[in-house]
Parts: structure tokens; sequence; C-alpha cells
């Protein structure tokens, strides 16, 4: 079994570029320097390989070369500027150049370190590129993050980037889980994070681009990936920005009546909050990485089944690794100061209250509960029936049970609204249990379609969704 090769440097991989005579392309940066083009010409051969390269900052420049666009670093501008430079090169070149090249165009649009003011760092990378002569190009686009304190590391962590994307684009295109493990390469997380990559063009017809950024988490190039109901990646920070967040974490194997009931209702009190806008609420549902994993496997048909299912109820979701809460919303607090609202089933105190979940902080629970509620975040709590044959018990924020210990912890949050109690909007479904209605699908118990909404029921069977059994 071929393994992609690790060993490589930043400037060996520049080398293996510069020394294959069909490789033929240009390289355009704006916005940090021109670092990936001075790492070609660094360790030489670069006249074999480089057609061109270039910045345009100045924004009427710019423009004159591309069109205008209103936002300068985004996707879009990133797109004109490949579309121009790849067309330049496959126009002016292929009558000049051996019929086995393959041409290519590397651009990238970034805003870094500001000499005057502390701004948020970071931009469009991308590759199309020919990769049999003659065929239509195909292309890989990243969205970056720039974590580094200064404009000098940025600009030299966006160079090995650059060169990885472009080795990467090149050589390991047939295993493009390779392309994105390789982005990493001469990197740490602490410089740089990638939360979006895409894919496209004939040779990636059959990529899977949600399956490729979920690859970004397990390659941790970054802790969070976002899709819309459309089912198309997002950058966290466009959707994030200055929005009141609702989060409800969960499986959603499958989503069930319950979750529906849940997040509206939380939606409806979250909504009441001074300081929130009821049509700027961003909802999401959130899966941690550690729900989908077997072992150390994911199936691809359980993840892309649970993000189809949330898509058919209109869901925005998130996938990450934070498996504590307040880790979650350290990262959203990255891209608002508006007010955060996380929703979960009472169910979820058995581990919120376990101290244990908190023993690799200095400051143990107390800790863990201070970095979840340092500003405007509250945490809403949905009750649950517990349903026996002998009778049910509604378990609530007002009677659940927790440690003798931690009995006054809770109180304090409950009297200081950081906790505080969801009435539901319909309490037909409190008895309903997710693993029970997983059950009964895989093994053909008709009663599970009543306890999930109709579009999820129909998705199941239609697809024959997370194990659904007909027989």
């Amino acid at each position: 079994m071929y393994q992609r090769d690790t060993s490589l440097t930043t400037d060996q991989k520049a080398l293996a570029v510069n020394l294959d005579q069909y490789k033929y392309g240009s390289i355009v940066e704006i916005g940090a320097g021109q670092e990936v083009a001075r790492r070609f010409f660094k360790v030489g051969a670069a006249a074999g390989t480089i057609a061109k390269t270039m910045s345009a900052y100045d924004m009427a420049i710019s423009d004159d070369i591309y069109g205008h666009v209103h936002r300068y670093v985004s996707r879009e501008r990133l797109l004109q500027m490949l579309d121009t430079e790849f067309r330049q090169v496959v126009d002016h070149l292929t009558p000049l150049r051996a019929k086995n090249t393959t041409f290519f165009a590397y651009a990238a649009t970034v805003t870094a370190r500001s000499f005057k003011q502390k701004n948020e760092c970071h931009g469009w990378v991308g590759i199309r590129l020919q990769l049999h002569p003659g065929a239509a190009p195909s292309d890989v686009i990243l969205h970056v993050r720039m974590l580094d304190n200064d404009n000098a590391h940025q600009a030299d962590a966006l160079g090995i980037l650059g060169v990885n994307l472009i080795y990467g684009a090149c050589f390991d295109h047939e295993h493009p889980e390779w392309v994105i493990e390789g982005l990493a390469d001469g990197l740490t997380s602490e410089r740089i994070e990638v939360d979006l990559i895409h894919f496209s063009g004939p040779h990636f017809e059959e990529v899977e681009n949600r399956l490729m950024n979920l690859h970004l988490i397990r390659s941790q190039l970054t802790r969070a990936v976002v899709f819309n109901p459309d089912g198309n990646i997002v950058v966290p920070g466009d959707l994030f920005h200055s929005k009141p967040v609702m989060v409800m974490r969960g499986d959603f194997k499958p989503v069930t009546c319950i979750d529906v009931d849940m997040i509206s209702a939380g939606l409806k009190q979250f909504s009441q909050l001074a300081a929130v806008d009821e049509s700027d609420i961003v909802s999401l549902a959130e899966i941690t990485l550690n729900s989908l994993l077997r072992g150390d496997r994911i199936d691809g048909a359980d993840f892309l089944a649970r993000v189809d299912l949330l898509a058919s109820q209109g869901f925005t979701v998130m996938i990450s690794d934070y498996v504590r809460y307040f880790r979650l919303r350290a990262y959203l607090r990255n891209y608002t100061q508006k007010p955060i609202g996380i929703v979960l089933s009472v169910r979820e105190f058995e581990v919120l209250f376990d101290e244990k979940f908190y023993e690799s902080l200095e400051g143990g629970i107390l800790e863990g509960f201070g970095k979840l509620f340092p500003d405007n975040t509250h945490v809403y709590v949905y009750p649950v029936r517990l349903c026996a044959a002998e009778g049910s018990a509604l378990i609530t924020l007002a009677n659940v049970e927790v440690p003798a210990n931690l009995s006054h912890l809770l109180a304090h949050l409950v009297e200081n609204t950081k906790l505080l109690a969801v009435e539901p909007l319909d309490d037909s479904h409190l008895c309903i249990d997710a693993r029970e209605v997983l059950a009964g699908l895989q093994h053909h118990r008709n009663d599970w379609q009543s306890c999930v909404p109709e579009a999820v029921a129909r998705l199941i069977v239609e697809k024959r969704l997370l194990g659904y059994d007909s027989r």
C-alpha cells in the first residue's frame, strides 16, 4: 500500500516541482509579499517552471487586471485571479511549449498583520491546473487563517503553505486526503488554520468535499468545519461574525422530534435576551469528532447520512473536536461578542457535572465552569421524561440530581441565570430515546418513524441510511 512521503522539506518540494519539465505556470500573490514565488526561485531551476510572478497591491491596478469586486480578500476575487492567470498562460504559451506541458496558476489574496492595527488575518489561496496535457483544469481552493503575531512570520507560513499546495496538487492529486495532510508539512496548528477546502473540476468529480473538510479536522489543520443546509462548506468567520449563536450538540443518529423541539424551544428563549435580534441568530447542530469515530476510523457514509438528515430540517451543521463545552464557547468567541447559547438535554448533566471531565484543568470543574460562563453565555437545559412500563418521571433543571458536593455549584449557576430551564414546545416527545429509535430502524420495528420528522423518515427509507432494514 502506497503512503504519502512525509520526509520532504519545503525546499525539496519546491525543487521537485521545478525539476518537472512538463509543469509550467504563474504565481500571483496579493497581501503578504511573494513568499511562495521566492521559495521556488531560491531552490533553483525555476525558469523551467514559472512563467510569471506578480503582486497587484493597488486596488485600482488589481481591478484593471481582474475586474471589480466588492471584497478584495474573498473567494470571488481568488476565482477572478485564477480565471485570468490560467487563461493567460494557456492562451499565450500552448503554441510555444511542448505538447505534453501541463499548465497551472497559483493565486492568493490575503490580509496579513497590519503595521497600524491588529486586524483579522486570513485569506483565500488556490491552484488551477491541468492534470493531463490539454485537459480541462481542476481547482483546489482554501480559506486560511494566519495565526502568527507579526507580518514576517505570517508571510513565511503562507510561503510554506503555498509550496505544499502546489506540490500536493501536482503530485498527490490521486489521493486528495494526501493533498490535505501535506498542507501541514513544515507548519504547526499555532501558525496556520485551514477552515475550508474545496476540490472541483473534472479530475475531482468524485470527491466528496464534506468528507475532505472533515479530514481537515483529522489532519489538525482546524478544530471545526461548518456546512450550510445546502451541504456547502462555509467559512466560520463569515457565518458567525458579530452574530448571536445558539448551538445544540448531539449525535443526531438519527435526528428525532425531540431534537427539533429542543432547538426550537431554546431559540424561543434565547431570542428574548435584550442583546439578541431574532433575525440575526445563527443556530447550529454540532457533532463532535469523538461521536463520529469508531476506534480510529470514521464511517464516511454514517457521517454524510447524519449531515443530510440535519440538512433536511434546515440545520447548519458544525463538526468540531471540542469535547468540552467551554472550548466550544471560546471558539465561537473568536468571531462574535454577541450572546452565545448552548441548549442541551438534562441527560448531559451526567457529563457536565462529572469532575473527571475536568481533571486536566488546574482549577478542575470550577475552572471549567468559569471558562464556560465568563461573558454573555447561557446554557439552556431541556427536560427529559424517563419512561418505563411502571410509569414515568420528568427530570428538569429544578430536580436534576448532581453529586452532593456540587449541589451548591448547580444552585449558584441557576440563581445567576447561567443555567436556564427550557420549556418544551411539544412535551409529547419527551420520552423519545435516540438509541431506541436507531435500534428500531435497524431492526425493522415500525414504531421508530413516529419519533422522527416526516422528512427524516422519508430520507432514511429512500436512501437506506443509518443501517435501515426494510425487510
